[in-house]
């Protein structure tokens, strides 16, 4: 099940790939991971408030997903293109990454269909950049928070009916507190919480923290042919303010601990943290976590169940520990847990 130094090979039956959310999402299923006992027990979400303690402090990442993938046809062949669009340059061309048959050439031109397939604007391709990306200016001179609503579609991972959404989408792959656009994936730990949970973990004492990482295409890269130590690593715009900052420390000060919800929120609370106490940070960050890694900023962390072969699954190995962690995999898959972005979570305690 493992492979070489690291746990990273594990074989998943297809039929527990979760292809859309439970109808209530804090009725997912959560492993807790216990590493002073070293030991597994078996929750629900809905548990988080029996099993956070008062003084805790749950640090969300409230990135909101944009509706990033684009389809269309070529303007020049009448075939079929798709696109993902990454972000905005500051002269306002747009940088994406993008599929079709043939070869694309600086100059060509995309009609945008709408989900109903009606052509909504059009997209001129100006320069191929790195990474297989391009650079594309759309005709109609809108910004992307203006056009991917009427244009775009839910960026869903292929593993979720092909990548194809359906309208419920639309709210089920977006946190109930995403609040910045930025994201072309969701930080799916969050999309477990419902208001009225957010509502029960406070009555239960604990606190809340926000931070914001816009989840990169980089993050279903998986690890390079060369392995761990020739990876390079991506990076992601992250941000931890001053008043997140100053209300975490104050927390661990008291006793609290800082549970991370996501591996998102653990890598900008790791990067915030680099000189050995947490401090405001915003920029991107590049930050490999591996084992051995000394944590300076995470007491806990809940996570989905992340794909094989991936810096996600290094990471929550890093903080878990390599055995205990393919001990809880292997228990997931044997009780039938539900797995990656519509699935079950776990919480390493």
């Amino acid at each position: 099940m493992a492979h070489g130094a690291y746990f990273l090979e594990y074989d998943l039956p297809k039929e527990l790939i979760a292809q859309q959310p439970l109808s209530n999402r804090a009725d997912a299923r959560l492993l807790v991971v216990d590493r002073q006992r070293q030991s597994l027990a078996h929750h629900h979400v809905r548990d988080l408030p029996d099993l956070l303690r008062a003084g805790d402090r749950l640090v969300l990442n409230n990135t909101r997903v944009m509706p990033a993938q684009l389809v269309g046809k070529r303007v020049g062949t009448g075939g079929r293109w798709q696109g993902l669009y990454l972000g905005t340059e500051p002269d306002g061309h747009w940088r994406l990454v993008c599929k079709t048959r043939g070869r694309l050439s600086a100059g060509d031109s995309v009609d945008l269909e709408d989900r109903d397939g009606r052509v909504a604007d059009k997209l001129w391709l100006l320069e191929r950049l790195d990474g297989g990306q391009w650079l594309a200016h759309l005709n109609s001179d809108r910004s992307a928070e203006d056009a991917l609503p009427q244009i775009g579609r839910v960026p869903l991972p292929p593993y979720i009916r092909g990548g194809q959404m359906v309208d419920a989408d639309t709210q089920a792959y977006q946190t109930v507190f995403a609040r910045k656009p930025g994201a072309v994936a969701a930080p799916t730990a969050g999309l477990h919480f419902t208001k009225p949970l957010l509502q029960s973990i406070e009555h239960a004492g604990v606190g809340f923290a926000a931070v914001t990482l816009h989840v990169g295409l980089g993050t279903f890269r998986p690890i390079s042919p060369g392995g761990v130590e020739q990876h390079q690593m991506h990076a992601e715009w992250c941000e931890l303010d001053e008043a997140a900052a100053q209300s975490l420390g104050a927390a661990r000060d008291a006793g609290g601990r800082i549970v991370a919800v996501g591996t998102t929120c653990v890598r900008t609370l790791e990067t915030a943290a680099a000189g050995g106490r947490l401090q405001a940070w915003r920029g991107q960050t590049d930050l490999f976590i591996k084992p051995p890694y000394a944590f300076a900023a995470v007491d806990a962390m809940m996570t989905n169940f992340h794909f094989p072969g991936t810096t996600l699954l290094l990471l929550v190995q890093a903080f878990a520990g390599r055995d205990l962690l393919e001990e809880a995999y292997r228990e997931a898959i044997r009780e039938e847990y539900r797995f990656y972005s519509y699935g079950d979570a776990m919480l390493i305690v």
